[in-house]
């Protein structure tokens, strides 16, 4: 029996050595079951070869030892465990994504996870083999038994599925927690200024900017990166908030619907921002009526005394302001609706400047930002430091303190006398039609790469394809990411009239690096738009 356990445990580690692209996009999809799942459909191929593989060494390597030593001997078993674990090592090389661009972390809860994995992938075979041998049952019986357990590793993907499963609660009760304890740390902190920002797009350069901004008045702590979810902003407060801390900026993400609420829970915002509302994560939202709620759950939110602030779409945010009840702000480009606005701006290959007004003010603005989007974020940006004291001095200070965020419209300086702007963050149709805008306005030759937007469900071609057609008259050449996605930016480009003889279509961004340095030149300028994360490439 010893020796049966320990082939098993040898197939454990095998098959979470070999199955280790699965355990990826698990992460990479938050460890969401739906969006595991729909990455499995869109990656057939990549996630059905680790466990095909590994059926067929275990099977292979089983059958021919055994005809080798005729039993069941412990050097059987010590050369079949050897296999299993140095075969399960290079399957799983040889299976993981290349060059992955936000590679697996060994996190508390992935180690977590692949305990409780090993522990299910030891514990399925063996039941199957304490079955096998205690069962009263015929040879044809048992050598389906045998055939279940040789065939065990085929469908690892639903194993990853059923480990993340009963991991659940033990995860649950840990993140419940440490959330009730940040719970603790903000109820303590009566002083603390606390801000919410959400919206389909621009969430993280508006948290970024209005951190800059804030910081000639107020100590702020901003949420890192795109810590939008409860337990990345849960860390933040636990780890990083401070007794000199006058104001907390939380991003608040969303895929479901009462996400924005759960996140609420634990800020209790003081004053809520939304950027903008559109059709983002429609792969789970499925209609923007239900993206409009949950981004709405920030403003119900809000205390009686809250401030609520809108950047105006002349849309659905301008519609949730209009029906808000609270103390609110709106900004835009429109002297005639907009409490902040901007006029006369200007874009160069340094930057913007611009007039902030109000009905009492107007500030000589300059940003090293590009776009007229990222102005409309200043401008949301300034609603909120206009609310909290801050003069129009000390505003402007500000602004020209802003740098682009990394990867959202940021001008990089390159080596060579070429232009590369790197929009390359979570691309979304209005900010692409901007990006694009900013690439019209450059000189030399332009160049697009991009494979286009995701996560938009049953609309993803027509929004690609309507993504093509504004690309059309902004470049010179478009460089397209994937030849089964970009079908449809190709559509909408050719349906604009661009010359089809300039749509290069490549497998992965590594090719369209080569073709850039082979045929770029001094004055060229080059837009990035957008990056597929790994459990979305081809």
């Amino acid at each position: 029996m010893i020796q049966m356990i320990l082939l098993f445990m040898a197939l454990a580690a095998g098959c979470l050595l070999s199955g280790r692209i699965l355990i990826h996009y698990f992460q990479l999809e938050s460890y969401q079951f739906p969006g595991y799942f729909r990455s499995l459909k869109r990656n057939q191929a990549k996630v059905i070869l680790p466990g095909a593989l590994m059926t067929f060494l275990f099977t292979l390597s089983f059958l021919l030892l055994y005809l080798i030593f005729k039993a069941f001997t412990w050097p059987f078993f010590i050369i079949e465990i050897v296999i299993l674990v140095a075969g399960g090592y290079f399957i799983g090389r040889r299976c993981s994504e290349k060059n992955a661009k936000k590679a697996l972390a060994f996190t508390p809860r992935i180690k977590r996870l692949y305990g409780v994995a090993f522990v299910v992938f030891t514990g399925l075979p063996l039941l199957l083999f304490v079955l096998w041998n205690t069962a009263n049952a015929g040879q044809l019986l048992n050598r389906l038994k045998l055939a279940l357990i040789l065939a065990f590793p085929a469908f690892l993907p639903l194993w990853v599925a059923l480990a993340g499963l009963l991991a659940w609660p033990i995860e649950k009760g840990i993140s419940e927690l440490y959330f009730r304890d940040a719970q603790r740390i903000l109820k303590q902190r009566r002083d603390l200024i606390r801000i919410g920002i959400t919206g389909s797009w621009g969430k993280t350069s508006v948290k970024f900017i209005l951190g800059t901004l804030l910081e000639e008045k107020y100590h702020t702590l901003v949420t890192p990166a795109s810590f939008n979810t409860p337990m990345g902003v849960t860390k933040v407060i636990r780890t990083k908030l401070e007794p000199g801390h006058r104001v907390f900026v939380s991003e608040m993400g969303a895929r479901h619907v009462g996400d924005i609420k759960e996140m609420c829970r634990l800020v209790r915002p003081e004053i809520g921002i939304i950027t903008s509302v559109g059709p983002q994560h429609l792969d789970t939202f499925k209609t923007v009526e239900r993206v409009t709620r949950t981004k709405y759950e920030l403003i119900e939110a809000l205390p009686a005394e809250g401030f609520a602030v809108f950047a105006d779409d002349a849309g659905i945010c301008r519609e949730l302001y209009e029906k808000t009840e609270t103390e609110k702000m709106i900004s835009g480009l429109d002297p005639s609706k907009d409490d902040v606005w901007a006029e006369g701006i200007r874009s160069t290959g340094e930057g913007s400047t611009f007039l902030l007004c109000t009905k009492d003010l107007r500030i000589p603005c300059k940003t090293a930002l590009l776009g007229e989007l990222n102005i409309r974020n200043i401008l949301v940006c300034a609603c909120v430091c206009l609310k909290l004291g801050m003069t129009g001095e000390q505003i402007a200070r500000g602004i020209e303190k802003i740098r682009p965020v990394e990867h959202r419209l940021q001008l990089i300086p390159n080596p060579g006398g070429m232009t590369v702007i790197d929009d390359a963050f979570n691309s979304n149709i209005k900010g692409a039609i901007q990006a694009f805008r900013v690439l019209k306005e450059m000189s030399g030759t332009r160049i697009l790469v991009t494979p286009g937007m995701v996560e938009l469900g049953a609309q993803e071609a027509a929004m690609n394809r309507e993504f093509g057609k504004a690309a059309a008259d902004c470049c010179d050449y478009a460089l397209l990411i994937g030849k089964k996605r970009s079908a449809a930016i190709s559509e909408g480009l050719t349906e604009n009239g661009f010359p089809k003889e300039r749509i290069v279509v490549l497998n992965s961004l590594s090719e369209a690096t080569e073709w850039l340095q082979k045929n770029v030149r001094a004055g060229d300028t080059v837009l990035f738009e957008n990056d597929l994360p790994d459990n979305y490439t081809e």
